[in-house]
């Protein structure tokens, strides 16, 4: 008997996904997602009441993936998986417990590497040559559970948030489609994280992306290649405002922004004003 699946998310990561389970013929029995009003500026936010309409598919808007009403809905439900996807909220033993297989996440790098917050921004910055997408059955750790299956992502050194984003984006949809049908079979191999291998990256704020005199040309670099949409950008205090740098380019002879080995200057970019 084909498993009951529900899917919470509220970033276009999980859209996607959404939106590939319906095209290969999928089903779902129940999509979660945050209240309108909450995290409006978190990257990539959506919202799922159309595809929940086009679908009829209840859908449930909430404050927090631990609620009550989470897991009274996945019990009415009888949900067998839930999916978890683009959430930053860490579901408690109660909610991964709730359904009766357990929930599965995805995660932008090749775990166990990576594990933690900003994996985007972070393969940008740590100028990785090679990423990629996990995905992964739910534990009470961060990013800890057993794999159930990944793909790589090449990088260079003009890649960009923009471009890896999007790179994420269809790795998300190539994994959905491939382990599918052993999903809703259950059928799949569960295979434990090597934690001899881990590594794990902290979060990041929007002020980490100040770029500074004492940075490097390929700091600075890497730096705004790493924040740039969908994220907040990188940006530059000069004495008169301040400069919101989407793109640029470096040299060791001349330019706008003086660095310790050369120069910054910016393609696409913001003035804004001091505050």
């Amino acid at each position: 008997m084909k498993k009951k699946i529900a899917f919470a998310t509220c970033v276009q990561l999980g859209l996607s996904c959404i939106e590939e389970i319906y095209r290969i013929g999928g089903n779902l029995n129940l999509l979660i997602t945050l209240k309108d009003d909450k995290a409006k500026k978190k990257s990539g936010r959506i919202y799922l009441d159309d595809i929940a309409n086009e679908h009829r598919v209840p859908l449930l808007k909430i404050d927090n993936i631990n609620d009550q009403e989470v897991l009274d809905a996945l019990r009415e439900h009888q949900i067998d998986w839930l999916f978890i996807i683009g959430w930053s909220q860490i579901a408690r033993k109660q909610v991964l417990e709730a359904p009766t297989h357990g929930c599965i996440g995805m995660h932008p790098t090749l775990l166990p590497v990576g594990r933690g917050r900003a994996a985007i921004p972070w393969a940008i910055i740590k100028g990785l040559q090679e990423t990629g997408v996990t995905m992964f059955k739910l534990d009470e750790g961060v990013d800890t559970g057993d794999i159930i299956g990944q793909d790589s992502i090449s990088l260079n050194t003009h890649s960009t948030a923009t471009e890896l984003y999007k790179k994420v984006d269809q790795m998300h949809i190539t994994l959905i489609e491939k382990y599918w049908n052993s999903i809703v079979n259950n059928n799949i191999t569960l295979t434990k994280q090597n934690e001899a291998d881990a590594t794990e990256w902290p979060g990041r704020k929007p002020e980490d992306g100040e770029i500074l005199s004492s940075m490097t040309m390929d700091e600075a670099d890497k730096l705004i290649r790493a924040v740039t949409h969908p994220y907040p950008g990188s940006f530059y205090h000069s004495e008169e405002n301040t400069l919101r740098i989407w793109s640029a380019k470096t040299s060791a002879t001349n330019g706008e922004i003086v660095l310790k080995d050369g120069y910054l200057t910016p393609i696409d970019y913001e003035v804004e004003e001091k505050s």
